[in-house]
């Protein structure tokens, strides 16, 4: 089996700046002829296309020359079939996993319901399968409601919260706030309109890309803006530096979480019990540790093998309402140790997805998550995994 994440290929910016001087034209939206493979939108249960409010959004915002924002280029869709002539040469060609034809019983696609990865997706095939099939191509979209394929701000309040005002305060950190300055003053913008080193790299990567006549202080401060534009990501997505975190449940919310961890003792926990989890982090090896207290006890984990584990990467399955929890090994310092699979309540799962990350799940109906993370006890330093803005 293989699976590919790909990004959209080239667009327009999502936001124009202030000085703007690149001409969006028309002409850039023409489609490469080889490109051209028809296919239809889906939601997941195979039912009609969903509503797409970012295309609404972004219709909303007209660039100088005549495009929207966001839009995918022939660039972009050049970008995109090459991809997928290159995916061709690895699993057609030079290995021969995949049909030379778009074949459905082979091939699921997945994407975002936004008209720029829907055709991108369209050219990665076209590329991967020059343009022949075997039957419809379906891509399958989700409601925008439930989607996770980007970071749902709208319909996430955990993810909302969490990552409230950070854009903002990114801009006022120190060494940030003085270099944003600084481009700004070259620019000539000297209103408070929301510009920022995310929006400034966004127009000047879209610009290069296109060799697009661009403003020459974002050329001088080129490595500057990408750089600051990882750092106000990296301030977004680590979140608040707290080092505990308190959650006050219930019974049946600790069955389930000790069910998951391989550490229920079948006996109904009593009142004001309680499961603590500690994060550590190995000083000079920098790896990351877990230890598990029920009750004030230590526990082993499920194979009976460490005290304190090496938390390594772990896969959340998704089916409908069941959710099906895959660990890979978790080892200690001593040995490998076999791969740990285990099943939870449909209505709370817990998965440790990353140091630093507890993953709630709670289904009503359609999909929902939440994401809350273990606090570091004993390490000031910790890793999150909030997102950033589409």
């Amino acid at each position: 089996m293989v699976q590919v994440v790909f990004r959209h290929g080239a667009r327009s910016p999502l936001k124009p700046l202030p000085q703007e001087q690149a001409e969006w034209n028309l002409q850039l939206l023409e489609v490469p002829h080889q490109t051209q493979f028809d296919y239809t939108v889906t939601n997941l249960a195979g039912g009609p296309k969903p509503h797409s409010p970012f295309d609404s959004q972004y219709h909303e915002t007209k660039l100088k020359g005549g495009m929207f924002a966001g839009q995918l280029t022939n660039m972009g869709m050049q970008q995109m079939f090459a991809l997928g002539e290159r995916l061709r040469k690895n699993y057609v060609e030079d290995i021969p996993f995949l049909s030379p034809t778009f074949n459905s019983l082979e091939v699921f696609v997945r994407s975002t319901n936004i008209y720029r990865n829907l055709e991108s997706t369209r050219c990665l095939l076209a590329g991967l399968f020059q343009c022949q099939k075997e039957g419809p191509i379906i891509i399958h979209a989700d409601e925008a409601s439930s989607e996770v394929l980007y970071p749902n701000y709208q319909n996430c309040w955990s993810l909302r919260e969490r990552t409230r005002g950070r854009r903002q305060a990114a801009s006022l950190q120190p060494g940030i706030s003085e270099d944003l300055q600084k481009v700004k003053e070259g620019m000539g913008i000297t209103s408070n309109d929301g510009v920022d080193f995310l929006s400034l790299f966004d127009n000047m990567a879209a610009e290069q890309v296109h060799s697009l006549p661009s403003c020459p202080t974002l050329k001088t401060f080129a490595r500057i803006i990408e750089q600051r534009a990882v750092d106000t990501a990296l301030y977004v997505m680590h979140g608040e530096d707290r080092k505990l975190y308190l959650y006050a449940a219930h019974d049946v919310t600790l069955i389930p979480l000790l069910i998951t961890l391989g550490i229920f003792d079948h006996k109904w926990p009593p009142f004001a019990v309680d499961l603590t989890m500690e994060l550590y982090q190995h000083r000079e090896s920098k790896e990351w540790f877990v230890q598990l207290y029920y009750r004030g006890e230590d526990h082993l984990n499920r194979s009976d093998c460490a005290r304190i584990l090496t938390l390594e990467l772990h896969f959340l399955i998704c089916k409908g309402d069941d959710y099906h929890l895959l660990l890979r090994p978790l080892k200690d310092s001593r040995e490998q140790h076999p791969e740990v699979t285990g099943e939870g309540d449909a209505a709370t799962v817990v998965s440790l997805l990353s140091p630093g990350a507890l993953v709630l799940l709670r289904p009503h109906g359609r999909r929902q998550w939440k994401r809350n993370r273990l606090s570091n006890t004993l390490v000031g330093e910790r890793k999150s995994r909030e997102e950033l803005p589409l």
